[in-house]
């Protein structure tokens, strides 16, 4: 039996936007993503409405391997109790190795450490490996957008899952 280290988790920072934004367009794929993929010049991974402190990275020796964003579902104060995981993304070479299960489980407390009550996401019907990720740390499908996009010549399925916290 080989032994696979522990993902570390820690929050992003700064100097990590040149390597987040390279793991985003290798992993990208219409598995998961909706729009085109990023084309050269590329724009900054962070942005004026999700920075640093907005992302949990994964690192396995000492190489970064994954992200998830945290966001707030809505603007509205009468839903602040609501967060909203935005983004996940795990290298090829690092699927398999328990980096995206242990990136939610770490969203998921500092979704309680900021107060929330429950957490919710969006995922494409068609991701089989991430629906089935997501329903075995507690969540459920709570509604479904039928064939909401076109992607890769067929239509896709919107799946909106939540739990409580």
């Amino acid at each position: 039996m080989t032994f696979m280290p522990d993902p570390y988790i820690r929050f992003a920072q700064a100097a990590d936007d040149e390597a987040l934004g390279r793991l985003d367009r290798e992993t990208w794929s219409t598995l998961h993503a909706v729009k085109p993929p990023d084309e050269p010049p590329y724009e900054p991974f962070f942005t004026d409405r999700y920075g640093p402190r907005d992302h949990l990275v994964a690192e396995l020796d000492g190489r970064l391997v994954g992200y998830i964003r945290l966001g707030f579902a809505t603007p509205l104060m009468s839903n602040a109790h609501v967060r909203q995981i935005q983004g996940l993304a795990v290298a090829d070479t690092a699927r398999g190795s328990g980096v995206g299960r242990a990136l939610l489980r770490a969203v998921l407390d500092e979704a309680r450490r900021q107060g929330a009550r429950r957490i919710t996401l969006r995922v494409l019907g068609h991701n089989t490996p991430a629906r089935k990720l997501y329903e075995s740390e507690g969540f459920v499908v709570e509604g479904v957008q039928p064939e909401e996009f076109y992607l890769g010549g067929a239509y896709v399925d919107d799946v909106m899952m939540g739990r409580s916290l």
